[in-house]
């Protein structure tokens, strides 16, 4: 495994590969495969792991937490995030202090521990000043119930403007931003995001790698069982797997193949061609299926200039709202 620094603005260093909990823990891994999945990444190198409050209910922050025992804790980077619905009444959501305070205490709850790595809002909330997120962010470190804080999905003027914030109050900034990024999602990282976390300093931590699985190839020929997209509570994840969009896979797989690599890891390694990644959040839901990602590592140096440019023409095929 490698690492890099989550940013130019923070000296935390996070594996280059992350795994995360979105989707996996509390529907399709129970407790059990929770903690070999987890220490078997742990066993890869990887020592940065994703969750959130409202993943499964809750119950990916539990199953995380019990996990996680036996692990040192301090060689664990371990991050949750706070926005959406998580307890009743109309202040159960968002970012003002109150439900901030009352998030970061049931996370820590829940995963059973004293602190959190990383903080992420979840989302932008227009309903709440941006000076108590930043201040109340602030707090948080200062009690040290987090050590760094950062955003998720927020626009590059949302963050510039958080960032002025604290500089203006002599305030700890967000270090870190947390979007989604993939061969099929990429315009708003590569020319919205890179430009503003070169000049602020602020770190990646991408999620969705392999655009919800279909980047692994699994679904070039149609959707097999026990897959992501045969789930009930993912069947909006038919709607991505178009033609267009396996036609173009079936290219990128053919060049995987050539290369002597997964169509996983050629995504994966992609990736992490731009400085900018701190690290990419995996999904795997098998021992098998970590393995593999985790070889996108290596991987990472048969993408040659060539090979880059080859992908760039197969990608150009893309639909251009996925992009």
């Amino acid at each position: 495994m490698r690492y890099r620094r989550l940013g130019q603005a923070s000296g935390l260093k996070v594996s280059e590969l992350g795994y995360g909990a979105w989707v996996t823990f509390g529907n399709q891994l129970d407790a059990k495969a929770a903690r070999e999945m987890i220490h078997r990444a742990y066993d890869f190198g990887i020592n940065f792991f994703d969750n959130a409050d409202v993943y499964a209910d809750g119950e990916a922050e539990r199953l995380m937490g019990q996990a996680i025992r036996g692990l040192p804790r301090e060689a664990l980077v371990i991050s949750s995030k706070v926005f959406w619905p998580t307890m009743p009444g109309p202040n159960g959501r968002g970012l003002s202090r109150k439900h901030i305070m009352e998030s970061i205490h049931a996370s820590l709850k829940r995963l059973g521990t004293d602190y959190l790595d990383i903080y992420y809002c979840h989302r932008y909330d227009a309903d709440t000043p941006l000076e108590e997120v930043v201040y109340t962010m602030n707090i948080l470190i200062q009690q040290g119930k987090i050590l760094y804080w950062g955003t998720s999905e927020w626009t590059p003027a949302q963050i510039a403007r958080a960032w002025a914030i604290a500089r203006e109050h002599h305030l700890i900034p967000p270090i870190v931003e947390q979007p989604q990024y993939n061969m099929f999602h990429r315009r708003r990282v590569e020319q919205e995001l890179v430009p503003l976390v070169r000049d602020l300093g602020i770190g990646l931590t991408t999620w969705s790698p392999l655009f919800y699985g279909i980047l692994t190839g699994k679904y070039n020929e149609g959707i097999p069982a026990g897959s992501r997209a045969a789930l009930k509570k993912m069947a909006w994840l038919r709607d991505y797997i178009t033609p267009e969009r396996i036609a173009v896979v079936r290219r990128l797989t053919d060049l995987a193949h050539e290369l002597g690599i997964t169509m996983a890891q050629l995504a994966i390694a992609w990736l992490l061609r731009l400085p900018e990644v701190s690290s990419v959040i995996l999904g795997a839901t098998t021992p098998s299926q970590l393995e593999e990602n985790v070889g996108a590592i290596e991987a990472r140096d048969k993408l040659t200039d060539e090979v880059l440019e080859e992908i760039e023409a197969i990608l150009e095929q893309a639909p251009k709202e996925a992009r």
